[in-house]
């Protein structure tokens, strides 16, 4: 399982930057699929995620300002991140759970993308 993450840079305080993730792999059986960051001296922390039915989860400081949608065709996620805000400079990763067929249980992995640098600066 691979995942390809896209879309971070430098962008100035109320703009907009969209985050791309797009998971390749045989046999995904992806169940959610999400973004956490970790900001310079901070813990990781949950941004958004999204499961295969659409339901979401966000983070409080970024509802309303950030949205998270997906591709299960393409099994892409998308962050569309808006009226950004300096506290949201951070390192961005994505992720999946996805499920995977065993001689016994279903086991469900977690599996990451590479950080994306969000910087929110004028």
């Amino acid at each position: 399982v691979q995942l390809q993450a896209s879309g971070g840079g430098l962008v100035q305080p109320g703009g907009s930057l969209r985050l791309s993730c797009a998971a390749s792999g045989s046999a995904l059986r992806i169940n959610v699929m999400g973004w956490y960051r970790q900001a310079p001296g901070k813990q990781r922390e949950l941004v958004a995620s999204i499961v295969t039915g659409g339901n979401t989860i966000y983070q409080d400081s970024v509802k309303g300002r950030f949205t998270i949608s997906r591709d299960n065709a393409k099994n892409t996620a998308y962050l569309q991140m808006n009226s950004l805000k300096s506290d949201d400079t951070a390192i961005y990763y994505c992720y999946i759970d996805r499920q995977r067929k065993t001689s016994g249980p279903v086991v469900t992995e977690r599996h990451w993308g590479q950080g994306t640098q969000v910087t929110v600066s004028s």
